[in-house]
């Protein structure tokens, strides 16, 4: 009888502990979801607030390239079986003279040789060439890994690559992780004159939901007798305001715009089960009130008004509707964006 009364006893227990443990669950979650739509609120405000009191001169004797190419070495997409794609960014930017490595690609799985490794192998790309490193900003989709974000590193990959003494520009603190030592980190907070005809836009903020404050900064390079072209990381600043940044520094036309957007509308590349991490991540709203359509057109919008001669979206960010929307709208400057495959301006 006594056993009895016990076993009741603990299921009575059992079946009280469960909802209480949904319950807690239920309200943590929701105190999480308070705090953060509180912290991305004050988060924009500020922002907005900053770039409102920011002005930049125009840049004066800055120089200009002649060449130009642009080969994505790791993106979603790619047009070779022997192309390892993964969501992440890696671009390798020849102009003129100078050979720049813009960010470093995801490795997600921490492996030697990198996606990035093993394409630069595929593409007859030698470490040596590249003469500097240009950092977009600091998630991990452009560090080389999650751990690289986690402990404010980059890497090209998990394993030894001699990178010599090369400048790595960056739009906040980073260094290099011990597999890849040598390289010399310089912080960029303005518009900067990084060798003749190249510059960096300086960095533009965004309080982005979940990520918090997140300073980007954009590649520029004048092309001689073309104007100006815009490679982007992830454009979480948004379009606008990268366009806007490029007009206060530049006299020259916008030609160019190359790289991520952020749209994973409809879509993303980086869910967990059925939820679009992407998409809670991407804009400096809650998710509830998060990227849509209409955002998409903005940028379509913005872009179409200063008449760019060539548009290439890369689909590590952007969902495939969001790529077709854009292709739609710009038949004759459209390239598609694909690992492996150069992009010559």
């Amino acid at each position: 009888m006594k056993l009895n009364n016990l076993l009741r006893g603990v299921c009575v227990e059992k079946i009280l502990i469960i909802p209480a443990i949904i319950l807690l669950f239920i309200i943590s979650a929701a105190v999480f979801l308070i705090v953060k739509t509180s912290q991305v609120n004050s988060g924009r405000e500020e922002v907005d607030r900053i770039l409102g009191m920011t002005a930049y001169p125009e840049f004066v004797n800055g120089g200009s390239i002649r060449k130009l190419s642009i080969l994505p070495l790791v993106d979603f997409y790619s047009d070779s079986n022997s192309i390892k794609v993964e969501p992440g960014v890696s671009y390798l930017i020849k102009a003129d003279n100078k050979t720049i490595l813009l960010d470093t690609g995801y490795n997600s799985e921490g492996t030697h040789p990198s996606a990035l490794l093993q394409n630069m192998k595929v593409l007859n790309i030698n470490i040596s060439d590249i003469d500097m490193i240009f950092i977009t900003h600091l998630h991990p989709d452009h560090l080389g890994g999650m751990d690289e974000m986690k402990h404010g590193e980059f890497s090209l990959s998990r394993g030894t690559v001699e990178l010599g003494r090369i400048p790595v520009y960056s739009p906040g603190p980073v260094k290099p992780s011990r597999w890849n030592p040598g390289p010399e980190v310089h912080v960029i907070h303005d518009p900067t004159i990084i060798a003749p005809g190249i510059f960096s836009l300086g960095v533009i903020p965004r309080h982005l939901f979940l990520m918090g404050r997140t300073d980007e900064q954009v590649l520029a390079l004048n092309l001689k007798g073309k104007g100006i072209v815009l490679i982007v990381g992830c454009g979480h600043p948004t379009v606008e305001r990268i366009i806007q940044r490029a007009k206060m520094v530049f006299h020259e036309p916008i030609y160019a715009i190359i790289g991520g957007l952020h749209f994973p509308v409809h879509g993303g590349r980086g869910n967990i089960g059925p939820v679009n991490i992407q998409y809670i991540v991407g804009a400096d709203r809650a998710p509830w009130h998060g990227l849509t359509e209409q955002d998409v057109n903005n940028s379509i919008r913005a872009i179409e008004k200063e008449k760019v001669s060539v548009v290439s979206l890369s689909p590590h960010d952007s969902s495939d509707w969001s790529l077709e929307q854009f292709r739609k709208a710009f038949p004759k400057s459209w390239i598609d964006l694909k690992a492996g495959k150069e992009i010559n301006l």
